[in-house]
């Protein structure tokens, strides 16, 4: 680490550092169930500064347990409780939802938070609620998590289980053709093939895939395929790379932090560096509401990014590939979609 202490704080001190993948309300909701208040500050925010970040895209994520009944009413709760949170926090903590809000988080040292979607099942078959929550601050859209919804399949996590090979519904192209009239951006990540293809054929700007690898590396349906990664870097847009051990490697015990650069150095070598970017999916903090998880983060939390930058040093990458990597090509799609 001394090797290149300087300019590893040199990056992390220039960059505008995005991590465009984290189910932070998921945890913030808990918390405040259990009657606790400015959980981000307590719980989330040392690891942030640690690592020098400045937007947090935070998912709105809902479990098996809470669909359908509950979905709408469980995604406007983690809204509300971030919008309490900003209240309790107001000097540390706000809500982005364009690039002039994301530059004054950078200028005022706060942190920033972006809202997507992890699945559209708060929507239900209701497509005058994506205002809603495009009003709220959603900016991003994955129409599905790993299941199947009214938008249309998603994707498995291994190719050994049973793979759902539908492509989008007519309500699933209903929300890209209104998601590109408000100015949000599709996110590709958990949809599978058929509904990858379907997303790329029908969108008309930058597409992301906010926190998935290369399928060469680690083979997995939540993976990208080559041609997908060329798909998105056609569209303009951007691939996010997971930390977490089963989509950074097979077998996933063997994920480690040079796994993730494999990751990086791969993509970059079929897209080149414009096109990658960092979307953690950082899951060890959920493991206190989920029974015997095996997979494990890569980068050990947030606080952590230095582990990564000196990887990426270490092989070659120069500052300002890296300063790409962690946020300048994200704000580029955010710069052209965002409204």
């Amino acid at each position: 680490m001394e090797k290149f202490k300087q300019l590893i704080n040199e990056i992390h001190d220039e960059s505008i550092t995005i991590d465009a993948h984290f189910d932070l309300l998921f945890d913030v909701a808990a918390q405040r169930e259990l009657g606790r208040k400015r959980v981000i500050e307590s719980d989330h925010l040392p690891f942030f500064h640690k690592g020098g970040w400045n937007i947090i895209v935070s998912s709105i994520y809902l479990g098996d347990g809470d669909l359908p009944e509950m979905a709408l009413r469980k995604a406007l709760n983690q809204v509300s409780c971030l919008y309490t949170e900003i209240e309790e926090s107001p000097d540390k903590i706000m809500l982005c939802k364009n690039i002039q809000d994301i530059m004054q988080a950078k200028d005022s040292g706060k942190v920033g938070i972006m809202l997507s979607f992890e699945g559209v099942e708060p929507l239900g078959t209701d497509i005058t609620l994506l205002r809603v929550f495009y009003e709220l601050g959603v900016r991003m859209i994955g129409l599905t998590w790993s299941r199947r919804n009214a938008a249309g399949d998603g994707c498995a996590f291994d190719f050994a289980e049973h793979q759902m090979t539908g492509g989008l519904s007519d309500f699933g192209l209903a929300v890209i053709e209104e998601a590109e009239k408000l100015g949000m951006i599709m996110d590709v990540t958990h949809i599978n093939d058929q509904g990858f293809s379907d997303i790329i054929r029908d969108s008309h700007q930058p597409v992301i895939a906010s926190h998935s690898n290369t399928r060469v590396i680690a083979n997995t349906p939540r993976n990208l395929t080559d041609e997908q990664l060329r798909e998105i870097a056609t569209s303009g847009g951007v691939a996010g790379i997971n930390a977490v051990s089963k989509i950074a490697s097979k077998p996933p015990k063997d994920a480690t932090i040079e796994t993730l650069v494999d990751h990086i150095e791969h993509m970059v070598s079929i897209v080149g560096i414009d096109h990658i970017g960092i979307g953690l999916d950082l899951c060890d903090m959920l493991n206190k509401y989920v029974k015997n998880r095996t997979a494990f983060d890569v980068v050990r939390n947030h606080g952590a990014l230095e582990d990564l930058t000196e990887s990426l040093l270490e092989r070659g990458f120069e500052k300002d590939d890296i300063l790409k990597i962690y946020g300048e090509n994200m704000l580029r799609v955010y710069r052209e979609v965002l409204s």
